[in-house]
């Protein structure tokens, strides 16, 4: 595993251990439409990605962005990682800024946002070289996505994760591989297709139902 993934993965799980234990810091920190729309707390839209609700989601987050990271390093470099994960952790933010706009209340943390854009990356460069717990990557994907889309869709009281910043987060990292590996990414456009079926489901739910927001 490259260093530069090591370092990210040490990081999340130090300040999410302190957030865990730290209330303050947690309530500071998190992604909150309220304080980055109208105190300007820009710092939230990337501090929210090194926070999580517990330690099992903590554990999912770091799990995918572990399975996926080598294919995006080994096609993209260590800059190109960089810019991946934390475009996409921006992008999902945002996006998540955006839906929620008129909810000032809304909070949420996670790395969901830069870990779909990994993924998806991922899988836009080699779909079937990635397993993970014997499911092809792209599989994987299509669980993963599916599950934030229902959830997002479906919120539970005790949810406070990031299911929103997906959307935005898997559009950075698809964009992305796009611009820099084009044939290769559309090579490979039926796996891509597949892995985006809840995205665009989601997608409709907002801006054609708007059933969010």
């Amino acid at each position: 595993m490259d260093i530069v993934v090591i370092i990210i993965i040490a990081a999340t799980c130090i300040f999410s251990y302190m957030g865990f234990n730290n209330t303050a810091l947690f309530e500071k920190y998190k992604f909150n439409v309220g304080a980055i729309a109208n105190r300007k707390e820009y710092v939230r839209l990337i501090s929210s990605a090194f926070l999580h609700a517990d330690f099992m989601h903590l554990f999912f987050n770091m799990l995918s962005l572990y399975f996926f990271q080598g294919v995006v390093i080994s096609f993209f470099g260590e800059i190109g990682f960089l810019i991946l994960y934390f475009g996409s952790m921006i992008l999902g933010n945002l996006f998540s800024l955006q839906i929620y706009k008129n909810q000032p209340w809304y909070s949420a943390i996670g790395a969901s946002g830069a870990v779909s854009g990994i993924i998806f990356a991922s899988i836009a460069m080699a779909p079937n070289e990635i397993s993970v717990n014997f499911l092809p990557g792209w599989l994987f994907g299509t669980l993963y996505f599916g599950y934030s889309v229902y959830m997002m869709l479906n919120p539970k009281q005790w949810d406070n994760l990031g299911h929103a910043a997906h959307l935005g987060g898997a559009f950075f990292g698809l964009v992305y591989s796009i611009v820099m590996h084009p044939q290769l990414a559309m090579s490979n456009i039926l796996f891509l297709g597949i892995m985006s079926l809840p995205l665009i489901y989601l997608g409709y739910e907002i801006f054609v139902r708007k059933r969010i927001g």
